[in-house]
Parts: C-alpha cells; structure tokens; sequence
C-alpha cells in the first residue's frame, strides 16, 4: 500500500528550519527598517515579538553596525549593511557587465538609465545612470516598485503570460497610477511579448515615459531588465518607436556577455 505524503502548507514552507526562531525574527527587524519602521513598537510588531525581545536584537545589531539608532530610536539601517550590500551587487554579474554599456547608453542618448532585477515579486533597482537634460526621475538604487506599473517591470514579465493578471490583481487598484484597466494591461503586455519591448505611458510617474528589454541568461531565461527614461517633452511617441531597437539591442548586447546564444533583437 502506497501512502499519500502528507499536505503542505503555506504556513510550513515559510515556517524558518528548527533552531533559527531568532536568526529569522533579526532578519524580520531589519526588513522592518528597511522599509520604514524607526521606533521599537514598529520593529517589535513586524518581527512578531515582545518590545523587551527587540530590544535586545535592535541593541545588538546597533552593536554590530547593522542598525543606527539615535537616542534608543529613529532606527536607520547601518554601514555594515551597505558594505554588505556593495558585496552583493557587485558579485552578480550582470550590474558589473552592464555598467559600462549602460553609462554609454546614457552619454549618448542623454536620458536616465536603469537596470532592474526582480526580487520578491517586484521591481529592484540594481542601478541607475542618470540622463543630463528634463527632471530627475524619482528612482533609485535599493528602490522597488510594482511590475504591473513599471515599463521596466512589464519587460520583466514578458515570458511569463500566466503571471500577468494575478500581478495586475495584487497591484491594483492602489498601484496603478494611470488607471489602466486589467483589459487594457493584459492587450498591452500580449503587444511587448510579442514585440520583445515593453513601455511605460507614464503608468508609475505622471509626466515620465520609459522603453524597456529583458536581459536573459545562458538559459534564455529573463534575469534583469534596462530602461531609458525621459520626461513628456524628450519622449514622444515618434521617439519611444525608435528607441525600442536600441534597447533591444543593448540588452541582447548584455545577454551575449551573459552566455545568451538565442534570438538576436
């Protein structure tokens, strides 16, 4: 007789392995502060213990240099995580690979320069190369933004068709700044797919339009996205048309470096 393995639960795939309770509630503390929390009744209620217990974890990790505090609060996250952090971008391969290109990119065309990964089902600015003419995007390395509402985001979808409407679902209404509706998003993204490009019509930013293309691995596999972004006045739509060879080029450019022998843009 064969027995049924038993169910699993949500609950049990994000329960932390016995013995690191403590390693995982620290690590909730600093995801905590990383996104905003600044006072011990912030950081106590995201890593789901008592005020005496965060103290003590907030304490050692100011110890540590993982943390700032200013009088006991006004948590910020510390030098030892942005050195930390350094490590990890520049042990990837692909923001050390595609900063020369994207820095190029950005001297000639003059415009604002991103690469993004995904990471917990969003958006993750790895790096930006700010343009040098119109506004300052509002971007920046470390942020995250919505998938749905980033041309950049829409390019890191583009294989993956079955996502689409639960992303528009879990981003929408609050996330969509133009209002776009589900049908309009899904028509869209059936376009990029097919065309290897996605756009952004000032969906996350009113006033800023952006042309994005997917990086892919050995694998053929979407890893990273880039994007050049400009205000209304320096993106038409005559623009926008021409830049989508451009970045598709670029990023296949990126791709070959990667070890990507497919389709060439």
């Amino acid at each position: 007789m064969t027995m049924n393995p038993e169910p699993t639960t949500d609950d049990s795939i994000d329960a932390p392995p016995p013995g690191t309770l403590t390693l995982a509630r620290g690590l909730e503390i600093l995801r905590a502060v990383g996104r905003g929390a600044t006072n011990l009744n912030e950081v106590a209620a995201a890593a789901n213990i008592g005020k005496s217990a965060a103290q003590r974890m907030v304490k050692l990790l100011v110890q540590r240099g993982f943390l700032r505090s200013t009088h006991g609060t006004d948590f910020s996250l510390g030098p030892a995580l942005i050195e930390l952090g350094f490590h990890a971008l520049y042990q990837s391969p692909v923001p050390v690979i595609a900063k020369p290109i994207l820095e190029e990119l950005a001297r000639k065309y003059q415009d604002t320069v991103h690469l993004v990964v995904e990471d917990e089902a969003q958006v993750l600015y790895v790096d930006k190369v700010p343009g040098t003419r119109g506004a300052q995007m509002r971007s920046r390395v470390g942020q995250r933004m919505p998938l749905s509402r980033t041309g950049i985001g829409k390019a890191l979808l583009l294989d993956t068709p079955l996502r689409w409407e639960s992303t528009f679902d879990s981003e929408s209404p609050v996330e969509q700044a133009s209002h776009q509706t589900k049908e309009a998003f899904l028509s869209r993204m059936k376009a990029y797919a097919k065309e290897g490009i996605a756009l952004d019509l000032e969906d996350n930013e009113p006033g800023i339009r952006c042309v994005a293309a997917p990086i892919r691995d050995g694998s053929g596999q979407i890893i990273a996205a880039i994007s050049m972004s400009a205000t209304n006045p320096y993106m038409p739509d005559e623009r926008m048309k021409a830049l989508k060879s451009v970045m598709g080029y670029t990023a296949t450019q990126i791709s070959r470096k990667l070890g990507y022998s497919g389709k060439t843009f």
